[in-house]
């Protein structure tokens, strides 16, 4: 009967491999199969990245390029990174700045095609960190997409290989102590406002097992076991922050599907472990408000300087803009704005690429959490001997002088220190990387401490690898994510350097992101000499726009107006009335700073534009009544602006507080009362 038992339930046992989709096959021209479309494409491409084969600008590029489309071709993925090269190539002709980071920056290939911006070869990045033969499941490529337009590239994936076959990955949003304890008081009948006081007093992560609620909380007894048994329990689902799922039959044969609350979208009921283990292949598209910025900083500065500036064009190695940087004159820059980065910078003093990518990666729990930030900068400046504490960490830490710092770092030393196999030390990779990090990590405590262990490792430095390597579940940043975000860091210092008007203008246009509100940009780029003019109803734009300098709007003196913008103009603005209708905007050969070198010395190019605010940040206005406004423009006085635009007493009120009647006769308190 056991035998028989035993066999009915092998055959009842259920492998959710046996429903896994496939991706759509990728069209591709006659003649040719996906394996051999890529290989063509990357040979276009390859020249434009690293020269032709014969004289590649990078020692190696062509022999490792080849080697990883062997590997590519091997394992199946060909049609993998043909949708992501055709979803670079959509936001290419869209106009959408998009960037590939995270393990895919290890890829020559994804470089070749323009997927990412790191040169995995010149960096020395590990292939097989990203795919190797024996890696359970596809690669995982992040795309990150100017936020504002991410949608656009959204719906593209969904127009391209139809609705039913692709859908967004849901995320299980699990119990955290302020959340318990809510639910707990509600299911046990306290009324709201008991629940939110209780709230107030408790930290948003746990206080130690079984004790969720700190004791002066004063929390009943009951309430406080029922949150303690809460704890990490799912609650419900959300939407993934940007993971899609693409597959060649309709989703919901493989997994239960519904309609997102934003319109045209639907959403799988399983989150990203789910669809990973039934093998459904997800590709991240993540919105990064920087984009947005750089993108719109670009067309501000050709529109006014006559420079056409991209991501890749930008001069490298600038010591003018690592001065800048070694000074912590950072407000806005990408990554390195926070408080603790700029206490850092001054004593990191940043000399080389290599520098931003060690200060993108320092600041992070992990690092922080395991003791690698001050040991670091003491060793940098030579307080300190790079010492190891045993030989065998030489491979993994021997580049950051003795500290870890990176993902990869970690997985190395499981390696070398504890004999972890590849397939293993893939398995840490997946622990620190998980949501339940310091769970999983701890299970394979007993390994690590063994394996160091026999190697003759002892139990201090063992014990303080292992904590490091826990340290890491807080958060860490691998060093191909690392080197991704300094590109960026770098692009935007850059451009704060030499065009700090357009830059911050593009910053503003971008809100809300990053650390610093509005009122601090505007006062940061004031202290750099920039004049930045007051929200105008017959000059401003409904973002912020570029003026030149020598033009004014009554609102800012005597003088006419001149307003340039990137974005096409809602009609022809003129002044207020009874004075010059408003200049030209300036023409191409006479904008500054448009014809001699690259900017270069750490100095603003000369003629630096002035900043008009856009009627979008008046508060509580909003874009729609200021696109109205912009619309109508120019306006004779008060009374006509009021007639045509039509907007309600508290948005003319709002508009009066904040100067935007100006341009007409009469005091800031007479336009509020009028």
């Amino acid at each position: 009967v056991l035998e028989r038992t035993t066999e009915l339930a092998r055959d009842c046992a259920f492998d959710f491999h046996v429903i896994a989709p496939r991706l759509p096959d990728f069209p591709v021209p006659s003649g040719q199969t996906e394996a051999t479309w890529l290989r063509a494409l990357v040979g276009q491409k390859a020249p434009q990245r690293y020269g032709p084969p014969q004289a590649e600008h990078v020692h190696g590029a062509y022999a490792q390029i080849a080697r990883e489309l062997d590997v590519i071709e091997q394992l199946g993925f060909p049609g993998y990174f043909l949708i992501v090269h055709d979803i670079v190539r959509f936001c290419e002709q869209a106009g959408i700045l998009c960037q590939g980071r995270g393990s895919a920056a290890n890829s020559a290939v994804c470089y070749a095609l323009g997927i990412t911006s790191v040169d995995s070869v010149r960096h020395g990045l590990l292939f097989e960190r990203f795919l190797s033969a024996g890696r359970d499941g596809p690669p995982d490529i992040d795309l990150d997409i100017e936020h504002r337009r991410r949608e656009e590239v959204i719906q593209y994936v969904y127009g391209k290989y139809g609705r039913d076959k692709a859908a967004q990955v849901a995320n299980v949003i699990s119990y955290r102590p302020r959340m318990a304890l809510r639910d707990a008081g509600r299911a046990l009948g306290y009324p709201p406002e008991q629940q939110d006081r209780w709230a107030k007093q408790v930290g948003p992560r746990q206080y130690g097992p079984g004790q969720p609620i700190p004791p002066e909380a004063e929390v009943p007894e009951p309430v406080t076991q029922l949150a303690a048994r809460m704890q990490r329990l799912p609650r419900h689902l959300g939407i993934h922050s940007g993971g899609m799922v693409i597959c060649d039959r309709p989703a919901g044969e493989v997994c239960p599907v519904e309609w997102a609350r934003m319109p045209g979208r639907s959403v799988l009921q399983w989150d990203k472990d789910d669809c990973a283990y039934a093998g459904l292949v997800k590709f991240d598209l993540l919105g990064l408000g920087m984009l947005t910025a750089l993108r719109d900083c670009f067309e501000l500065v050709e529109a006014y300087h006559g420079r056409r500036w991209n991501l890749h064009a930008i001069p490298q190695e600038d010591p003018g803009v690592y001065d800048m940087l070694c000074e912590a004159d950072t407000v806005g820059v990408f990554q390195v704005e926070s408080r603790a980065q700029m206490a850092t910078l001054p004593r990191l003093r940043p000399r080389k690429f290599y520098d931003l990518v060690v200060e993108v990666a320092l600041i992070r729990p992990g690092p922080i959490q395991g003791g690698s930030v001050h040991p670091y900068l003491r060793r940098r400046h030579g307080d300190e001997p790079p010492d190891l504490p045993h030989e065998s960490m030489r491979a993994a830490l021997g580049k950051t002088l003795g500290v870890p710092l990176f993902q990869e770092q970690m997985m190395q030393l499981a390696i070398d220190c504890a004999g972890f196999s590849p397939t293993e030390a893939d398995q840490l990779r997946q622990a620190m990387s998980s949501k339940r990090g310091p769970e999983r990590i701890e299970e394979l405590r007993g390994a690590l401490l063994a394996g160091m262990a026999a190697r003759g490792i002892g139990d201090d430095v063992s014990e303080d690898i292992y904590q490091k390597i826990l340290a890491f579940s807080s958060y860490g940043f691998p060093e191909s994510h690392a080197i991704s975000f300094a590109y960026l860091v770098y692009a935007s210092a850059w451009l704060k350097c030499y065009y700090p008007a357009a830059f911050t203008a593009a910053l503003l246009r971008a809100q809300p992101m990053g650390f610093y509100s509005p009122a601090s940009l505007i006062g940061d780029v004031r202290r750099h000499g920039v004049e930045v003019r007051g929200v105008d109803v017959n000059a401003s734009a409904v973002t912020a726009t570029l003026e030149n300098p020598e033009t004014t709007m009554p609102n800012d003196g005597a003088g006419a107006h001149a307003a340039t913008q990137a974005d096409p103009p809602a009609g022809d603005r003129g002044g207020c009335p009874g004075r010059p209708g408003g200049a030209a905007r300036p023409g191409r050969a006479g904008r500054a700073g448009e014809a001699g070198a690259d900017p270069s010395g750490g100095r603003p190019v000369p003629g630096q534009p002035a900043i008009r605010l856009g009627l979008a940040g008046v508060r509580n206005l909003g874009a729609g009544p200021a696109a109205v406004v912009v619309a109508g423009q120019p306006y004779a006085d008060l009374e006509d602006f009021a007639r045509r635009t039509r907007l309600p007493a508290p948005a003319l009120e709002a508009l009066a507080t904040a100067g935007a009647f100006g341009c007409f006769p009469g005091s800031r308190r007479e336009a509020a009362g009028a």
